[in-house]
């Protein structure tokens, strides 16, 4: 499960389905915990406590520093940890910054 407590959430097979398409995955895990069990294929670790300064970046800057094509209001996204209790979190801040 990606997301708990009535948030939407994934199995692991919707996620590597969607993977297929152009999602961005989010990995908000801090960065010792990526370092310690591993790098998620194809998604950006960006920690939970940096995620609400990185979602309101200038494009350029946040390509810099992710190396990853900033998402628009309107881009499908999905967020990632390790029991689901950050990535409701990391959800409810995109949604409050204006993310659909």
């Amino acid at each position: 499960c990606l997301c708990t407590d009535g948030a939407p959430s994934l199995s692991y097979q919707e996620l590597k389905d969607l993977k297929k398409t152009d999602v961005l995955h989010i990995d908000v895990r801090e960065r010792w915990e990526v370092d310690k069990f591993g790098k998620i294929p194809a998604s950006i670790n960006i920690p939970l406590g940096e995620l609400v300064e990185a979602l309101q970046m200038d494009p350029t800057e946040f390509k810099e520093q992710y190396h990853q094509k900033m998402p628009a209001k309107s881009d499908p996204v999905v967020f990632s940890c390790l029991s689901g209790k950050r990535s409701k979190q990391a959800l409810g801040f995109a949604t409050s910054l204006g993310f659909s």
